[in-house]
């Protein structure tokens, strides 16, 4: 086996995650500590992109603060991350959605993806 590869197989958790991919909207819950407290604020916007693998895997999420962009990057094996709830599924074409920093607006708006049910 390869080293590289067993080194991030003990290092990755066993957590449940939910699976969602660029183009959906989460909301990530993660654990601040400020000297001796501890509090869980949420992060809510739209997954533009999923990067790596194995421990090292990464996804940035992307909201509108006060009309400016907030864009900030989490570890999947973070053990700061509480929990993660997907909001909407999005219709995009590609993984990479970098282009939404430039848009503004209704223009920056992702379509949902419809659910499809399975036939009989």
């Amino acid at each position: 086996m390869d080293a590289i590869k067993f080194v991030h197989e003990q290092l990755t958790p066993a957590r449940e995650m939910p699976t969602f991919r660029a183009g959906d909207n989460v909301i990530v819950n993660y654990k601040i500590i400020e000297g001796d407290k501890e509090r869980i604020q949420s992060f809510r916007g739209d997954v533009i992109q999923i990067k790596g693998s194995g421990a090292t895997k990464t996804f940035t999420v992307r909201k509108i603060s006060n009309g400016v962009g907030v864009e900030r990057i989490f570890p999947y094996a973070s053990p700061n991350i509480v929990d993660i709830q997907v909001t909407k599924r999005g219709k995009v074409r590609r993984a990479r959605l970098f282009y939404l920093r430039e848009l503004t607006g209704k223009k920056s708006r992702i379509k949902e993806r419809k659910f499809q049910r399975p036939q009989a």
